[in-house]
């Protein structure tokens, strides 16, 4: 018997894939319909920066992978991706999360933020966004949009901080180039407390 691969039977192996592709996503459509009870739908709807957007997602994966790696928002950053750093961190109902350990399916029904949903919809910058360009917040520039995100969350619900209740507020983010003196500067510009 020739083992040799030949036109014929190079052609015969793709027809077959093919059809045992198509009949295994068939029976994956039909087995979706006949999904046990309490089995995690996969393809959902969440609302991000004020848009409806509907998604696949898996079973165990993180709102960081689903805003960066599915919805193309790749102003969250993903650093430590275990919830130490701060680079990933998105509003959630307008409260600060890290995405890197959040799922997406518990986001379903709530509202999420990113730092590319804080600007005005003419393309302003929002005034946090704004602050740290006018003090040089921003070094490497990796943390920044969780920085931004945890400062817009402050002054949603403290819009005079203090300096250090902003420094309690913005502790969750880290910053590896240390410019904790600059972000904290543009805190206090945000609120107005400082020109």
């Amino acid at each position: 018997m020739n083992a040799r691969l030949s036109r014929r039977r190079f052609i015969k192996g793709v027809i077959a894939s093919s059809i045992a592709a198509a009949s295994t996503s068939a029976w994956y459509s039909v087995a979706q319909a006949d999904r046990p009870q309490g089995a995690v739908e996969r393809l959902l709807t969440i609302n991000v920066n004020g848009k409806k957007r509907r998604v696949d997602v898996l079973p165990q994966e993180t709102l960081a992978h689903t805003l960066r790696y599915k919805l193309g928002l790749t102003g969250t950053k993903l650093g430590c991706n275990r919830g130490e750093c701060g680079c990933c961190t998105v509003l959630v109902d307008d409260i600060t999360h890290y995405s890197c350990s959040m799922l997406t399916h518990s986001v379903r029904g709530r509202s999420v933020t990113t730092v590319e949903g804080v600007q005005a919809p003419n393309g302003d910058l929002h005034p946090v966004q704004q602050a740290f360009v006018d003090e040089l917040g921003p070094q490497c520039g990796y943390c920044t949009p969780g920085q931004v995100m945890a400062a817009v969350a402050l002054l949603k619900v403290n819009p005079k901080p203090t300096r250090d209740e902003a420094r309690i507020a913005m502790s969750g983010n880290l910053c590896r180039c240390g410019a904790y003196d600059h972000y904290l500067n543009a805190v206090m510009r945000a609120s107005g407390q400082r020109t």
